[in-house]
């Protein structure tokens, strides 16, 4: 048995060297013959000794079992988004904002090469790849760490033996674009919808509810940060070196500079060179390279004041008008998109752009088989900037003309006055509008429903659901008749459908997809409305004394109400036992003595184990209080979870602004 135990030891450990030298390095040492001989032999010792198997083994990458859905995972420091610079200008004020800062000290600026993939968050325990989560919400993110598993380039234990024993690593999942090309081409030749870009690819294929389908497509990952561990370097580039070390991918396009004009002789260099490079890019970052500085620099709400990202001009290339699609959206709206003879650009093949609207194809004067400019919007959404007049000829086609009808129904478009758009008026019998209505009322932040637009139109296209309301009359025996929909995944979906009728008023109100009422002006309503009979009783003229309630959104509610079928289908959600309206507890804060957040702004930080950041916010809004992103002076507490920010901490110290823990919160407001 020991030298079983032995054999698998050097197998897996040639394996992960070979893995290494071929998806880090790029510089393969075996012939895949040969590797494929070591993974199989593995493979049979292993299935000999299932009690030997480990979860780093290489063989454990792919598994061979559906998941049902992803768990949530908060995020231990806040995955943040960064400020975007445009210019050199800017890049300028950035620097010396910096050097100010530290007081004309000397500091380095660590430069590397922005990825356009899908931000991770690999966790380590003990060396071994523990999870990978999602960006997110930045708080919290979706736990894919059987998908990242099936990542060649992203090792299931780390490499040595220095590192720390529980580590967080975060980085970029990308689709390359030789496979993102290949991926394209085989959905094409089987009938199904192309991915836009390879940054759209690499998100959908992350959130498969089989790693064995991720497998295949062959994703990249680079890593490019390590938040906390003050065990380690002080040096941001050292760090990276480090995790170079543990073999984590770790991009060769990385500088430091020790000057402004080293920072642009690196921005030159790479918005050439980057155009070579097998993967997607859309700019460079700019971080300090202290971490102690960094923390000394801080945070904003929204990013951190110690980095920065600069975007390259996008990318224009000349192509011709082949056609024009009109697609119809959930509230109706006809949006125009062009048909290209496929064109390079940024790397992928473009072969659709976006037109706007009708007054855009008139001030353009498109004709069909013209030669226009196509460049990408944040090198992401190709979109038309101009037509090549003096390519046109006489035997260039007619113009371009928008549609008096309906693509999808046939009805008679209206354009309200004052607006671009164009709206097809049939929301009921209209199906893109129908199963667009019932995606955004499924969404995270309405009825919260646990389903996708695929299972959607599955169930649209089987007359299952014709609407939201018949959501609410499916069963799991029903569901598992259809194809692709397994016992469990049906019973999943029942439960979430059961749970969402137990949603906040202000989410189901917002999930309706009145015009112009987002998640904000929801809140408002059910502040001054206690339930929804009431709020659709209420008048114009009531309606426009509401503060942040103006004569737009006010005529779009009574729009909304006044429509027969908008209100009957208000009476089948109410009827289904859905909350619209708020709790008496809730309504009963009108009261000035229930009031005790009266008055009071209040910042909140960190994670809690009681109840979500969403929560806390509603339940601060609910009792008077004011929410803020950012201390001040004119804070009057903070709401401190676990891992609260250590510049809010900081912040919050040097303006003597009171901290207060979940359990201090929930005593004054009487909750725990």
């Amino acid at each position: 048995m020991e030298r079983i135990e032995e054999r698998i030891r050097e197998l897996r450990n040639e394996i992960d060297a070979h893995n290494y030298n071929y998806y880090v390095l790029s510089q393969p040492t075996i012939e895949d013959r040969d590797f494929d001989f070591l993974m199989k032999e593995l493979q049979q010792l292993e299935a000999a000794h299932p009690e030997l198997i480990t979860p780093d083994s290489p063989t454990q990458r792919v598994g061979s079992d559906k998941t049902e859905g992803f768990s949530q995972i908060a995020h231990r420091y806040p995955m943040l988004s960064l400020s975007n610079t445009y210019n050199y200008d800017e890049v300028a004020d950035f620097y010396h904002r910096v050097e100010r800062e530290l007081s004309g000290r000397n500091f380095d600026i660590i430069a590397e090469l922005k990825f356009d993939g899908l931000s991770i968050s690999l966790i380590y325990k003990h060396g071994i790849l523990s999870h990978a989560v999602t960006r997110g919400d930045g708080q919290y993110g979706d736990d894919v760490t059987a998908n990242v598993r099936t990542i060649r380039s992203i090792p299931l234990k780390l490499r040595g033996h220095d590192y720390p024993d529980d580590i967080e690593i975060r980085g970029e999942i990308l689709l390359p674009f030789a496979r993102f090309n290949a991926l394209n081409k085989e959905r094409e030749q089987n009938g199904e919808p192309l991915f836009a870009n390879p940054r759209n690819a690499a998100s959908g294929t992350l959130k498969q509810l089989d790693p064995s389908v991720v497998a295949k497509r062959q994703m990249d990952a680079y890593f490019y940060y390590v938040p906390g561990q003050p065990t380690l370097p002080d040096s941001h580039y050292e760090r990276l070196m480090d995790c170079k070390h543990w073999g984590l991918k770790i991009s060769d396009a990385i500088a430091r500079c020790h000057s402004l004009q080293e920072v642009y002789a690196f921005l030159d260099y790479w918005d050439v060179a980057r155009k070579n490079l097998p993967v997607a890019t859309d700019g460079v970052v700019l971080k300090v390279d202290s971490i102690k500085e960094q923390e000394q620099l801080g945070y904003t709400a929204k990013s951190p004041r110690w980095a920065i990202a600069y975007k390259y001009q996008a990318e224009q290339a000349r192509t011709k008008l082949v056609s024009v699609d009109y697609q119809v959206g959930r509230t109706g709206a006809i949006t125009p998109v062009a048909n290209l003879e496929p064109v390079l650009l940024s790397g992928t093949v473009v072969k659709r752009a976006s037109l706007h609207n009708a007054d855009f194809i008139r001030d353009k004067d498109l004709h069909i088989g013209d030669y226009v400019l196509v460049e990408k919007g944040g090198e992401i959404i190709p979109k038309i900037v101009g037509t090549d007049l003096t390519a046109r000829t006489e035997s260039t086609g007619e113009a371009v003309t928008f549609p008096t009808i309906c693509p999808a129904c046939g009805t008679p478009l209206v354009r309200q006055h004052g607006e671009a758009a164009y709206y097809c008026p049939d929301s009921v019998s209209c199906a893109p509008q129908q199963k667009g209505r019932i995606e955004h009322f499924c969404s995270r932040k309405a009825a919260d429903i646990n389903i996708g637009p695929e299972t959607i139109d599955l169930l649209y296209k089987h007359h299952f659901v014709n609407n939201v309301s018949d959501l609410y009359d499916l069963t799991a025996p029903q569901l598992i008749t259809l194809p692709g929909i397994q016992k469990k995944g049906a019973s999943k979906l029942v439960a979430s459908i059961e749970k969402s009728k137990d949603r906040p008023f202000h989410a189901l109100l917002y999930g309706l997809g009145i015009r112009y009422v987002g998640e904000t002006v929801a809140k408002t309503l059910t502040k001054a409305y206690s339930d929804i009979d009431s709020l659709r009783a209420a008048t114009f003229e009531e309606l426009i004394t509401i503060p942040e309630i103006g004569p737009k959104i006010a005529e779009s509610i009574r729009i909304y109400f006044d429509n027969y079928d908008n209100n009957h289908l208000v009476d089948q959600l109410l009827f289904k036992g859905l909350n619209f309206s708020r709790p008496v507890q809730e309504a009963s804060t009108s009261n000035a003595d229930t009031q005790v957040l009266a008055g009071k702004t209040v910042v909140i930080s960190g994670v809690f184990r009681h109840h979500s950041r969403d929560e806390y916010k509603e339940l601060v809004e609910s009792l008077g209080g004011k929410m803020s992103s950012s201390i001040s002076p004119k804070t009057d507490f903070i709401l401190a979870g676990e891992n609260m920010g250590p510049s809010k901490l900081e912040k919050a110290k040097q303006l003597g602004v009171e901290i207060k823990s979940e359990d201090d919160f929930r005593a004054l407001i009487g909750e725990a």
